[in-house]
């Protein structure tokens, strides 16, 4: 999630340290093994050029593959259900099991990244989704179509972390901010879209066909990867201790970055921020706007204006962050904005589809500020642990987002049976929103400022 859901900018650090330092943290050393073909496409290859921007396309169209099934997903929900013979409580089960697995897989994605580079886990990744894919458009039982989740989610843990990661890499430190910002930018640009072009497809074929066709894709983008995906130094992992040794070391460069508090204080943040944003995209924006006696048609379009706002501040917002030399201030006011976009939408009677399609559209906007808590986090990380941090954060926005399109329709039932009607109901049920969205705006403001030179200049000041 998104991404989901994501930002390092650090001007102050050399751009020759984008790839993994040797022996940094004990986590990497250079490779001899990573073969000549991977030497000779990348090694020579300069920081930011052309051969950055192949290696980055690459890793983002991964991205948006992942967000295309599982829009896709959710469309040819009943279809599937039909067709496999399947209860309610198992496809609920279906989507359980893909959401669990995802958000444990999550914390260590990162964490493999950092030890063994992009071409190793993206290409892997991209392997299991295909294969997922693959056996999700062909499942015939229950048991088949757990199997395709339990895959797709291992390899999607890694899909928009890596995309930042490779950002980091090719590009340097100093570009990480804006480049995890234009990965977000595409994928929210796609996300806004993708449901008209899968109902236009169904129209002309069946879900199954058009699965099986986006995993001949994925064997495409998996070829692609394997020639081209490479860290500008490739890497290997310190190879003492054998497997064991391996994942001993995996699980100790998370816990060292799980060690580092701000980590956790500016992932609480991020998580109700893109939470928020999760509950209303995905799910809660067209009821809400329901509620007001806007029609069905405007009504969906709020929620794609809510992912084209993010697209918009996504470049926006980094942008002005990196201007201002402060991740901080865009943070507070990100979540200020949200919150007071949320409350209008909620508390406020008789609106037109213009303010509510303004209101959503902002909302989106201000969403952006959650890509800087990644930022926030790398920044007090060792360089060589960035793909971690971004992990962690990355996941407590998962598990918030699920908790936060999960919690208003527990809520709607509750109103419901104590009488409330129409947008009453709605303010009862987005009311946790509301709350997780003031505790952020209020730990923002308590957060320290992390933004390289910002503390550089401090120290000089001292």
């Amino acid at each position: 999630m998104s991404t989901s859901n994501s930002s390092v900018d650090v001007s102050t650090v050399s751009s020759s340290i984008a790839a993994p330092l040797p022996k940094r943290g004990g986590s990497a050393t250079p490779a001899r093994s990573e073969g000549a073909i991977g030497k000779s496409l990348a090694l020579l290859q300069p920081l930011g050029g052309s051969y950055a921007w192949l290696v980055w396309t690459i890793a983002t169209v991964f991205v948006v593959y992942l967000f295309s099934f599982q829009t896709g997903y959710a469309i040819v929900n009943p279809s599937v259900q039909k067709d496999v013979s399947l209860s309610v409580a198992q496809v609920a089960e279906i989507a359980a099991v893909y959401t669990w697995v995802f958000a444990v897989c999550q914390f260590f994605g990162g964490a493999l990244l950092d030890r063994l580079g992009a071409h190793k886990v993206t290409t892997t990744a991209i392997a299991l989704v295909t294969i997922g894919i693959f056996l999700f458009a062909n499942a015939t039982s229950y048991q088949m179509l757990l199997l395709s989740q339990v895959i797709l989610a291992t390899g999607s843990c890694v899909g928009f972390v890596g995309a930042g990661y490779v950002g980091g890499q090719w590009f340097g430190m100093a570009k990480f901010s804006a480049m995890f910002g234009l990965v977000q930018f595409v994928a929210s640009v796609t996300s806004a879209f993708t449901q008209n072009l899968i109902d236009f497809t169904l129209k002309h074929t069946d879900w199954r066909s058009m699965f099986n066709w986006s995993a001949a894709f994925g064997v495409v983008l998996f070829v692609l990867s394997l020639v081209y995906v490479r860290n500008p130094t490739p890497i290997v992992s310190d190879s003492k201790g054998g497997v064991g040794g391996f994942f001993s070391g995996v699980v100790h460069n998370l816990v060292e970055v799980g060690k580092v508090p701000h980590v956790w204080v500016t992932g609480v943040v991020g998580a109700a921020l893109f939470g928020a944003m999760l509950s209303l995209g995905v799910v809660w924006a067209p009821k809400l706007l329901a509620a007001h006696g806007i029609n069905t048609q405007v009504a969906d379009l709020g929620a794609s204006l809510l992912w084209l706002g993010l697209a918009t501040g996504s470049i926006i917002v980094i942008r002005w962050s990196d201007h201002i030399r402060r991740r901080k201030l865009p943070i507070i006011l990100g979540a200020l904005a949200q919150l007071l976009t949320l409350g209008a939408l909620l508390y406020l009677s008789h609106i037109g589809p213009a303010f509510a399609l303004t209101m959503c559209f902002l909302f989106g906007f201000a969403n952006a500020a959650h890509m800087l808590t990644f930022s926030s986090a790398a920044d007090v990380v060792k360089p060589a642990q960035i793909g971690t941090s971004a992990a962690i954060v990355n996941g407590l926005m998962f598990i918030a987002g699920g908790l936060m399109i999960d919690a208003p329709g527990a809520r709607i039932g509750v109103a419901q049976h104590a009488g409330r009607t129409g947008l009453a109901v709605a303010q009862f049920a987005g009311l946790p929103v509301l709350i997780a969205l003031l505790a952020a705006l209020v730990i923002a403001l308590f957060m320290k400022e992390t933004y390289p030179a910002a503390e550089q200049s401090a120290e000089t000041s001292r």
